[in-house]
């Protein structure tokens, strides 16, 4: 069940999807106010992190601008830019600790590109290969036809489909 989370209209910088957790998350979603701060402050909090101050400007950066796809190295890149000081060891602990507690969903492309994405609803994505881009799939309504065969004492946790696209030649 995921729990209602009130927006006003001034809360466009974030969407309904990028502040709800996991089931292993935060129960309550507190009310957004539109300041990105505040908001940021909130939502860490009801996920169970305390909201230091590089958690805070992170997430700043990261829910200020609304959905997105961010890999460790262009989430520091952008601290860098805004002036925040951070490490790169401390951005990818970050972005951990916001995955674990069910703010940004964690999206595999290869084994050597690893994204993070701010919007955690249920849905799959294309990747631009030329130019390592990770984008959403539009259509909600995506089905798979068949699911294969699950081992016993197992349960399917989430399904993600990576559709990669490249330029025709």
């Amino acid at each position: 069940m995921v729990p209602d989370v009130e927006m006003n209209d001034d809360a466009s910088m974030l969407n309904d999807d990028a502040v709800i957790p996991a089931a292993h998350g935060a129960t309550h979603q507190p009310a957004l106010t539109g300041c990105p701060w505040h908001d940021v402050n909130e939502m860490l909090q009801a996920a169970g992190l305390r909201p230091t101050r590089q958690r805070m400007a992170l997430g700043w950066l990261l829910f200020g601008k609304g959905a997105r796809h961010l890999t460790a190295e262009m989430l520091y890149e952008e601290a860098t830019l805004a002036k925040v000081p951070v490490s790169l060891a401390t951005v990818y602990n970050t972005l951990n600790q916001l995955t674990d507690a069910g703010l940004l969903r964690q999206v595999s492309v290869d084994g050597t590109k690893t994204y993070f994405d701010t919007n955690v609803s249920t849905h799959h994505h294309f990747y631009l290969e030329n130019n390592h881009e990770l984008v959403d799939i539009p259509d909600p309504h995506l089905m798979l036809q068949k699911m294969p065969e699950i081992p016993e004492g197992y349960e399917i946790a989430r399904v993600d489909m990576v559709v990669r696209l490249r330029k025709k030649r």
